[in-house]
């Protein structure tokens, strides 16, 4: 107990005070980009929130949220904003950075609004995919068919929303 004492009076006196170290500055915005090749969807627009698919599970991003890198799974951006509206854009790839001023960027390799996704031509697209893994003699094509595949599946999803 004494050496628990000793160390947290050399972390108050390390920090001149027990919160310094450990302090942040919160926004009350979330000022948020989202692009890709095709289009920029958002540039430094406030929003309420950010729902992002990542290979780590989904989640939602709010302002204050911890700063956090991850990379992005194919599947649905749902995008919150101040007016109250909410918008669903696919995404087949890319990154999230949530930075300490609570900007979020959201870089896609590719974004359609779900809106314009045909349902139809996502599952023959689907169905082109599972016939190319399935065919598929190397390494390097099994993988290529697989991501084709998981790419397509969740574009199915989305044109179901």
């Amino acid at each position: 107990m004494a050496s628990f004492l000793r160390s947290t009076k050399l972390v108050a006196k390390l920090t001149q005070g027990p919160t310094k170290c450990f302090s942040r500055n919160y926004a009350d915005q979330m000022n948020f980009t989202f692009a890709a090749a095709n289009q920029i969807f958002y540039a430094n627009k406030n929003i309420k929130q950010v729902d992002v698919p990542s290979f780590s599970g989904s989640f939602g991003i709010l302002p204050n949220h911890v700063p956090t890198l991850a990379v992005l799974r194919p599947g649905v951006v749902t995008v919150y904003e101040d007016e109250g509206t909410s918008k669903k854009i696919f995404v087949s790839s890319g990154t999230i950075t949530v930075n300490e001023d609570s900007s979020v960027q959201v870089l896609a390799e590719e974004a359609h609004p779900i809106e314009d996704i045909d349902g139809s031509a996502a599952r023959q697209v689907l169905q082109e995919a599972q016939s190319q893994l399935s065919t598929a003699s190397s390494d390097v094509a099994k993988a290529e068919a697989a991501i084709a595949v998981e790419v397509a599946e969740a574009l199915v999803l989305a044109a179901g929303n």
